[in-house]
């Protein structure tokens, strides 16, 4: 019986012998001193970009965090960030894919999850110069403002029912929506709430999707760090095939709908997935890439922008002085006798102050995705080894107080002292990432944050709840990848503006 322990003993002393060399040969970031097998699993706390800054306070702006046997360098100030996102942008462009990433990316034939390579130059060009273009982003910009409108009417309805004066409303919903409503038909072209708010049988099938595959994503988060346990959780083969199938049922069935559709107008429209179809020979696209970008635009999109502007609107009501600075711009600059649109951006500088203010307090992804090492690098004098994983922390960056001043307050005028790009060009401010992994989509985020924003303080006074004060409000955050509030924002809404201007501006295109 002895025997067979042989073998399997010595493969973990070699395995173990060799990550203790790979240690000692290089000159690694500092950081906690990680335990045997699970590194420092145990004791990161759940909301991990506050964690890690509170270390970086400790080891100092580039630190090393042990995943199990994974090394994870966290880079906490502008420069640091400036060295992985431009100076060894391309030493650090891939990405790290565990199993289910894999599974979900086709082993990286999007654009989120692809290495850096051919393939991820060809589908990057593809979304800069086709998909967010300025020309299309002009093009799609109708919908954009349907949604909006929409989301007005709907809080107008609801809050000035007589069974809900006086009552606070449950803000993720109506910003959800708006976010949900947009990027489906941005990607599908496809509406699947009516103007009731009832969701088509699509629609129940698209939610069922994402939520499945939130829960198989989850199911295998230990054992992705520590290679020797996998075998106590394995990758569920049937439970992925089916998910991918299922998903990839819809998006076909989907997507053929839209070839019938030109083939009986004789054009194409705007939305991706014809857009993707016209481009389908140039680009060089098989049916896998279509639908994993189809997939990422809405991954990406969904509940990224209805965080920022949930955030942003606590804000507000925690600081009234700016909500009333920002709604005396509205007033002076549109009235009360028309409703904002994206041109009048340009003229409300102010309200282009909150929004970017927002997005520094609270970028939606905090830690952005993490950046692989294709090849051994060196960032702020410490060897970064082939193999590792390199997280921005853009939190921590956004609240630094050697280059924030008050970095902890909401106070948008800063950037009417100093205008600082949050398109990856000022290290300072990166919300939307930098370099070669920068989001194809930041402009269309900015829009729509900057237009849910406008809306929703041109049209209603905020207050909060009955019996609560501003200060109250709960403003942590829920552990994961993106920056849920953990208490959702409760506020009261006010109309400000006359009843027929609270309408749903709809378009079909």
């Amino acid at each position: 019986m002895a025997l067979p322990l042989i073998p399997i003993s010595l493969v973990i002393i070699l395995f173990i012998a060799y990550k203790l060399y790979r240690r000692l040969r290089f000159k690694l970031p500092p950081g906690p001193r990680p335990w045997p097998i699970v590194g420092n699993l145990y004791n990161i706390k759940p909301v991990r970009f506050r964690c890690f800054a509170e270390w970086a306070e400790a080891y100092g702006p580039v630190i090393s965090v042990w995943f199990g046997s994974t090394l994870n360098v966290i880079v906490s100030n502008s420069e640091l960030a400036k060295e992985v996102l431009k100076v060894h942008d391309q030493q650090l462009a891939d990405r790290h894919r565990n199993r289910s990433t894999a599974r979900f990316s086709r082993d990286g034939k999007d654009l989120i999850w692809a290495d850096y390579g051919p393939h991820y130059v060809k589908v990057r060009k593809l979304c800069t110069l086709e998909l967010f273009s300025l020309k299309r982003l002009a093009s799609l910009r109708p919908i954009r403002e349907d949604e909006v409108t929409a989301m007005v009417e709907s809080i107008f309805q609801d809050c000035t029912h007589p069974d809900n004066s006086g009552k606070s409303l449950l803000v993720k919903k109506y910003v959800g929506a708006v976010s949900f409503n947009h990027i489906t038909r941005l990607a599908f072209g496809k509406r699947f709430v009516n103007s009731e708010g009832v969701m088509d049988e699509q629609g129940l099938e698209f939610k069922a999707i994402g939520a499945n595959g939130l829960k198989l994503g989850a199911s295998l988060a230990m054992a992705e760090h520590i290679p020797w346990l996998r075998w106590m959780f394995p990758l569920e083969e049937e439970a992925f095939a089916k998910h991918g199938a299922r998903r990839d049922r819809l998006t076909r069935v989907i997507m053929e709908e839209h070839t019938q559709a030109r083939l009986k107008s004789g054009g194409a429209k705007q939305h991706f997935v014809d857009a993707l179809f016209t481009l389908q020979q140039e680009y060089d696209l098989s049916e896998d890439t279509i639908i994993g970008l189809l997939w990422d635009m809405i991954t990406a999109g969904m509940d990224t922008i209805a965080i920022s502007v949930e955030w942003g609107m606590a804000e507000l009501i925690k600081n009234p002085r700016v909500q009333q600075k920002a709604q005396e711009e509205l007033d002076r600059v549109i009235g009360f006798e028309r409703i904002v649109t994206e041109a009048d951006f340009s003229i409300l500088p102010y309200l282009q102050c909150v929004a970017k203010e927002a997005l520094r307090l609270h970028p939606p992804t905090p830690l952005m995705l993490p950046h692989r090492a294709n090849a051994d690098v060196k960032i702020g004098g410490y060897d970064i080894p082939k193999e590792s994983n390199v997280h921005v922390n853009v939190w921590a960056i956004a609240h630094d107080p050697a280059v924030w001043k008050n970095p902890f307050e909401f106070r948008p005028e800063r950037f009417l002292e100093e205008d600082v790009d949050m398109k990856g060009h000022d290290f300072r401010l990166l919300p939307f990432g930098a370099g070669r992994r920068v989001c194809p989509g930041a402009q269309l985020g900015i829009n729509l944050v900057t237009s849910m924003l406008a809306h929703l303080l041109h049209h209603f006074v905020w207050t909060p709840p009955e019996g609560m004060k501003a200060e109250e409000i709960d403003m942590s955050e829920n552990p994961g990848l993106v920056t849920y509030m953990r208490t959702p924002l409760q506020a009261v809404a006010t109309p400000r503006l006359p009843s027929h201007l609270n309408k749903r501006v709809a378009v079909d295109i």
